[in-house]
């Protein structure tokens, strides 16, 4: 497969390894809610934020947009990563210009986007996905990175989001932009034969309206259905609901519209029908029936899928139920005016605190399509905060529990924008509802190891035991284990242990940190094979083997970066 080359690319292929990994620190007074409801927002530059958060979210991500700058001249953004290279050092903490004041604009977003990709791609799990959104500057040059860190195989779609037409343009109005999508596994996904779909506009305003009519007329399914065509027809044409106006009709299973029941393009069986009050044969459809038995047509009829007219000389017709075809696939491309996200971001703030924000309305629809349930939701590129308004808005519409964690870099924008915008969501602003929910803040600590590797004094050991398991296993600490014994967990059988800071009570140089015969005695059993870092060990090679124990000394045997 080509691959693309720039300046520094060598330097920066391999660099997410050795990124250090740092420790989260909580910041509580900028929490809001509940701090275990799983939401997270981290404050401090992304590439260290995301090895710090490795440990925890490993292979747990099911979906990742980010925002990444569109590399347009005039962003200011600057290249700050600690690369080991002399060109790119000569780089650092300066602003990222246009073509003509900066040739190497495009070899420094590179080297800025590659690391990040790649320790991306570890957070998703097999049916993961990523959203990357992006414009003409760059697109090409993330297609061909993204091809490489995820696999060229592994592309599902490159939408276009067409906004405002500009009239101020020279040649041409430019009023798109793109977000790349990729799979963390493509033929996963077919494999499991996973299915992205939405709900359409307008269906959830109809079902309100059966609902009321039900509390009016019960179960007179011939008056709601009078009253439910009766108030389409009052409807505006611009009106969602108004598109699905053919499902006119209300029986005990749902709304429905009643739909052909012949053969298409003809030549159909012509099987006898008995109409079910006057026990006559009804008239067959010109085509024949769409049913290729009288059998498949029976079991219809039994299931009350078909709807008879008011004797054998009406042709009968197959009931299509509204709650079966309220999906639809996302479309590639899609019309969103970007003025309507930065009207609702003003009035959230009461004035203009971010350019060019995204839409929570767009966002929500692409994370409906892949996501349900618990699932966890990344934005490394938080800006304005979108990601975790169309997180907490889709809960409030689907009755789903996600999760977001969001990484901003600037300090300012990550506290009185991104947690603001958030907060303001949860408890409500001027006449808008609060979604409810809440979040945990933190900051970036020091790093786990100092400059000559050692474990620095202030770790804890749920903080280390975290690492550790994650540097053993390659998947992080299950979130319902609380890391107060020696026994992390078992993976695929294989019991994973830490010795670290007294755990078993004894600080002393022959006590809980150093595996002793008297240590062994007193960890927690496990029937089957079982790795222990300690700080030193005592047992001979045969008694190793016999208890079938990999020992591994903290803290050599720890990853450090």
């Amino acid at each position: 497969m080509p691959t693309l080359q720039w300046i520094g690319k060598d330097a920066v292929v391999n660099h997410h390894h050795k990124v250090p990994f740092h420790l989260l620190k909580d910041v509580p007074e900028l929490s809001i809610g509940d701090p275990g409801s799983g939401n997270l927002i981290v404050e401090g530059d992304n590439l260290v934020a995301l090895k710090a958060l490795l440990p925890y979210y490993a292979g747990q991500v099911k979906c990742i947009y980010i925002d990444p700058p569109y590399n347009t001249g005039n962003e200011g953004w600057v290249y700050n990563d600690n690369v080991n290279s002399p060109v790119i050092r000569e780089w650092l903490g300066k602003v990222v210009g246009d073509e003509a004041s900066d040739l190497s604009r495009h070899d420094k977003w590179l080297c800025m986007m590659y690391p990040r990709l790649q320790l991306l791609r570890q957070f998703l799990r097999p049916d993961g996905v990523i959203f990357t959104s992006i414009d003409d500057n760059e697109v090409n040059h993330l297609r061909c990175i993204l091809d490489e860190c995820f696999g060229a195989n592994n592309f599902i779609a490159d939408f276009v989001w067409e906004g405002a037409l500009k009239n101020d343009s020279r040649f041409v109005s430019i009023s798109h932009d793109y977000i790349l999508c990729y799979a963390r596994d493509r033929e996963f996904l077919r494999v499991n034969q996973s299915r992205w779909r939405t709900r359409k506009e307008g269906v959830d305003e109809i079902y309100l309206k059966v609902e009321d009519l039900k509390k009016r007329y019960g179960a007179d399914y011939g008056k709601i259905s009078k009253e439910l065509r009766a108030w389409y027809s009052g409807l505006s044409k611009n009106d969602p609901a108004w598109g699905h106006r053919h499902y006119n009709k209300v029986d005990q299973r749902g709304v429905y519209f009643p739909s052909d029941i012949s053969w298409p393009g003809g030549g159909g069986p012509k099987y006898e029908v008995l109409h079910p009050i006057t026990k006559k044969p009804v008239k067959v459809p010109a085509r024949g029936w769409v049913f290729p038995s009288w059998e498949r047509m029976a079991e219809f009829i039994r299931e009350d899928r078909v709807d008879f007219g008011e004797d054998e000389t009406k042709v009968p017709t197959l009931k299509r139920y509204l709650h079966e075809t309220e999906g639809q696939v996302l479309p590639s491309v899609f019309y969103k005016d970007r003025r309507a996200a930065m009207k609702r971001l003003r009035q959230l703030f009461g004035k203009d605190v971010f350019d060019n924000p995204k839409d929570e309305e767009v966002l929500a629809k692409l994370f409906e399509a892949v996501t349900e349930g618990e699932d966890v939701i990344l934005d490394s590129f938080a800006g304005s905060g979108t990601t975790g308004h169309a997180v907490l808005k889709l809960n409030k519409q689907d009755g789903g529990n996600r999760r977001f964690i969001l990484v901003e870099l600037e300090p300012k924008i990550a506290r009185e924008i991104t947690a603001e915008r958030v907060r303001r969501v949860i408890h409500g602003y001027g006449d808008t509802p609060g979604l409810g929910g809440g979040f945990r803040y933190c900051s970036l600590g020091e790093p786990l190891f100092d400059e000559r590797g050692q474990i620095k004094p202030s770790v804890r050991f749920g903080e280390l035991a975290r690492h550790a398991y994650s540097t053993e296993t390659g998947e992080p600490l299950p979130r319902e284990r609380v890391p107060n014994t020696p026994l992390l967990g078992v993976c695929r059988g294989v019991g994973i242990y830490l010795l670290f800071n007294g755990i078993l009570g004894d600080k002393s140089v022959d006590g809980g940190n150093v595996l002793t015969r008297t240590v062994l005695e007193n960890l927690p059993k496990h029937d089957g094979p079982k790795v222990i870092y300690a700080a030193g060990c005592r047992l001979g090679r045969e008694t190793l083997r016999a208890e079938q124990i990999t020992f591994r000394q903290t803290p050599y045997e720890i990853k450090v970066t």
